[in-house]
């Protein structure tokens, strides 16, 4: 998956902006949100909540933000019901989207993700039409420096991970997803600095297309996550050295 590997550096690179300017906390309090109305406001006793504040607390957002996230959530009546909803699709050259979000209206949130499908060129498909191409598995991101790859191996082996990769300037350690919360905790108690974790959609194959259509696929790619309600967009784009550079030299 070393094409797979070259996007997600990308998505990486695209969090960093999305984080500066406030996209990614809009999107971290609506996961907040139902993770309290799911389990409550009680992090020890809620894993997806603790998770989420984790996640939060990765990207610096303010203590004060995420405190007043699980209080105005732990309301209930003042609270947004967000609904969980996942979207299927594909984007030029065959590329496969799957797309997790959180809404309060899903007949607003199709109808945006209906229009960008069709205005970028792609199909906006029914439930099922590319799921079987992903499989749910933990990712967990711990930075690189100055971490030992046998030290990190010997901390997840036995939690359950079953694969260890470094891409650019942080190790990703995936896990099937009834080991995600051991190897998460595994890697905490073990001192390991946690850049992100969270439960994905990873492909079991991949489609390589030329660099022009890769650049619109990744036009398609971007405008969903842009969406307010769009969590996150999972695609099964490779792209080789060549498209990358392609890529990079257009400033796409």
């Amino acid at each position: 998956m070393a094409g797979h590997s070259k996007w997600a550096q990308i998505k990486r690179k695209k969090a960093v902006v999305d984080a500066r300017r406030g996209k990614l906390f809009t999107k971290l309090i609506r996961e907040i949100t139902v993770a309290v109305r799911e389990g409550g406001p009680d992090p020890e006793g809620n894993p997806r909540l603790r998770l989420a504040i984790e996640n939060a607390r990765a990207v610096n957002m303010p203590k004060e933000n995420i405190e007043r996230a699980i209080k105005k959530a732990a309301g209930h009546d003042q609270a947004e019901a967000y609904q969980e909803v996942t979207y299927e699709g594909y984007a030029p050259g065959g590329v496969a989207i799957f797309i997790d979000a959180l809404t309060d209206n899903p007949n607003r949130t199709v109808a945006e993700v209906r229009h960008l499908f069709s205005r970028h060129g792609g199909n906006l498909g029914t439930s099922g039409s590319v799921a079987y191409m992903f499989e749910r598995k933990g990712i967990i991101h711990v930075p690189s420096e100055g971490v030992r790859e046998e030290d990190l191996l010997q901390a997840i082996l036995d939690a359950g991970a079953e694969d260890l990769a470094l891409e650019g300037d942080v190790y990703v350690v995936t896990t099937p997803r009834e080991a995600f919360a051991p190897v998460r905790e595994a890697l905490m108690e073990a001192g390991f600095r946690i850049e992100r974790a969270a439960l994905e959609m990873v492909p079991t194959t991949t489609v390589k297309v030329d660099p022009d259509t890769a650049r619109r696929a990744l036009r398609l790619i971007e405008a969903l996550e842009d969406l307010d309600d769009v969590q996150a967009v999972y695609t099964n784009l490779e792209m080789d050295e060549e498209t990358v550079a392609a890529l990079s030299e257009s400033g796409a």
